[in-house]
């Protein structure tokens, strides 16, 4: 894992929690053990119900990633969700759209920590960065929000998708 992302302990977290309560979500802080519900495992955050599981070690990013996973699926998909968020390629932009647009809701970290901290990490994208392809090549990420109704007038509505 890179040392230079931004990580939970690194952050106030009522702030976050402040977030993801907005979104239904509730952070459960996990300390020196596996982390439930983390579809890749090590210090990556899990999804079971509406509960996100972290440590102090999990990058902002896989919380913000996880929690738009949550947001973006479907009620169907909410209901039984443990672990695999699943989602199509359509839903993952979003995720990844979504989750650099609430960056601004935590201080600490901003949109362009978020998207240095997902190229740290190895997200592509096709233009070769997250900048790039937020500001270029994102026009179907943005849309695909627009028609789950998951933005207000370009912004984050705080809503899950139905």
């Amino acid at each position: 894992m890179p040392d230079t992302v931004l990580k939970l302990s690194d952050i106030d977290s009522s702030r976050l929690n402040n977030l993801l309560n907005k979104y239904q979500l509730k952070l459960v802080i996990v300390h020196d053990e596996n982390i439930p519900g983390s579809y890749w495992g090590d210090a990556e955050a899990g999804l079971i119900g509406n509960k996100l599981y972290a440590r102090l070690d999990t990058p902002i990013h896989s919380i913000m990633h996880e929690s738009c996973h949550y947001i973006c699926m479907d009620n169907q998909r909410r209901a039984k969700l443990d672990t695999n968020a699943e989602g199509d390629y359509d839903e993952e932009n979003g995720v990844c759209y979504l989750q650099i647009l609430l960056a601004n809701d935590i201080p600490e970290m901003l949109q362009g920590r978020m998207m240095t901290d997902m190229d740290s990490w190895g997200y592509s994208f096709r233009l070769g960065s997250t900048q790039k392809w937020f500001e270029q090549d994102a026009e179907d990420a943005f849309n695909w929000l627009k028609k789950h109704h998951l933005l207000t007038q370009n912004k984050p509505n705080f809503q899950l998708r139905q």
